[in-house]
């Protein structure tokens, strides 16, 4: 057959038949790339949006409707400006978190932050152990199966020897978080309400600055420091990939407070409504509270699934992070890209060992809606301590050319002292001290 018999077979000329496969070759390339280079900030972001950071998010729309709404918008630059910073130490400097703060202040400073790293990655565990336990029950389930198959499930997922397998898998459980905005349209939710709810912002209620508070105080775990730091050291990304590396940690700002949106919304426009100030404490609760207004059964498994999601994402973000951020600071060798060793047997044996410690904690039978206040006000005292030393660093550490400068400096750390100050706000009221 000739040229010309094909392309009037064809009706496409035989240069645009011959750059069909140059086209698909540059898109496959261009998805290689992103994926090089994206991940840690999707994972992280996703990985924020925990157990307990759904259950405030239901009792926020719960108690206070749509006037809960705006300030889950008004954390998004919260949420990037200070996971953006641990993008351009990784990369600029090749060091996770924990390795930087041993070199430039010390092996005493580097053992206190290991120990408030410790301290928030097994609280938080066990927060996402109680997630999976609560998800299991609602479908009559038993922690006794739940919580050590979840265990057994994200030590497996390490275990591969491979962080991009890792990163992928988190990826696809953080993504589940988002099988709850399909509630949003069984909810009907009014936009005129929405609104005034926007327009009217109730500061002057104590009550309702407490569970802003809440709400601002979980936005920046310690551990989330850690993993995106260590992660983009693992993942071997280069000075080049900043630009891209903060794209990433943006889009994944904007999904994490979407699914907080989501569950505020569909709270406000359902219970909210009926039962304003109903108390929330567990995902049973949540199931229960929608079941006059969304279908049961449909309510079960977008709950279900949302925070199984959230828990798994969170619970393997924060025990990497733990597991890396111990690694740095004693100097162990730990990569992800390398199966067990005895180059790596303590890094995986830190990892294997928080979760095995947080399974059987949760399984003894602890309070399980205690324990998620308590990791709360845990992260909110450590806060003032891990953003002193991720400004510090920020200073300290990189070139001049590459630190934050002018009226950004001012407005990053400004911020920071909002977080600090809200977290710090929430503690003593939550303790009874006030």
């Amino acid at each position: 057959m000739t040229v010309s018999s094909v392309e009037a077979a064809s009706g496409v000329s035989v240069p645009a038949l011959r750059a069909e496969p140059r086209t698909r070759a540059r898109r496959r390339w261009l998805v290689a790339g992103l994926l090089a280079v994206w991940g840690p900030g999707l994972v992280v972001m996703l990985a924020d949006t925990d157990a307990g950071s759904l259950i405030t998010a239901a009792q926020s729309g719960t108690r206070w409707g749509y006037r809960m709404i705006l300030p889950q918008f008004v954390l998004i630059p919260v949420l990037y400006v200070v996971q953006e910073i641990t993008v351009r130490l990784g990369i600029l400097t090749g060091k996770g978190h924990g390795a930087l703060i041993r070199e430039h202040f010390g092996q005493v400073w580097a053992l206190l932050s290991g120990a408030t790293l410790f301290a928030s990655a097994i609280g938080a565990l066990l927060s996402e152990f109680a997630g999976v336990a609560g998800v299991g029950e609602l479908f009559g389930v038993s922690p006794d199966l739940t919580v050590p198959v979840a265990a057994a499930v994200l030590i497996g997922i390490a275990l591969t020897g491979s962080y991009q397998r890792a990163e992928r898998i988190g990826i696809v459980l953080g993504l589940a978080e988002l099988a709850f905005i399909p509630a949003l349209v069984l909810a009907h939710p009014s936009l005129h309400a929405v609104g005034q709810g926007f327009a009217h912002l109730p500061l002057g209620s104590s009550s309702y600055l407490m569970l802003l508070a809440a709400n601002v105080g979980a936005v920046i775990m310690p551990w989330m420091i850690f993993y995106q730091q260590g992660a983009v050291v693992d993942k071997g990304l280069r000075k080049a990939d900043i630009r891209s590396g903060r794209r990433d940690t943006a889009i994944g700002a904007v999904l994490t407070q979407l699914v907080m949106v989501t569950t505020v919304l569909v709270f406000a426009a359902t219970v909210g409504r009926h039962s304003p100030g109903l108390a929330l404490k567990n995902v049973g609760e949540m199931a229960s509270a929608l079941r006059p207004f969304i279908d049961p059964l449909a309510a079960k498994v977008l709950l279900g699934a949302t925070v199984l999601g959230a828990a798994l994402v969170s619970a393997l973000v924060a025990s990497l992070a733990g597991a890396w951020g111990v690694s740095e600071i004693f100097g162990w060798s730990h990569t992800l890209d390398n199966r067990p060793n005895r180059r790596t047997a303590r890094f995986y044996a830190a990892y294997v060992l928080a979760h095995v410690l947080g399974a059987v904690v949760v399984l003894l039978g602890v309070n399980l809606v205690n324990l998620v206040v308590d990791v709360m006000i845990m992260n909110a005292l450590l806060l003032p301590v891990v953003l002193g030393f991720l400004l510090a660093l920020e200073a300290r550490v990189l070139a001049p050319e590459h630190r934050m400068h002018g009226p950004y400096r001012w407005a990053v750390t400004a911020l920071c002292l909002a977080v600090i100050g809200f977290g710090l706000y929430m503690a003593p009221a939550t303790l009874g001290w006030v």
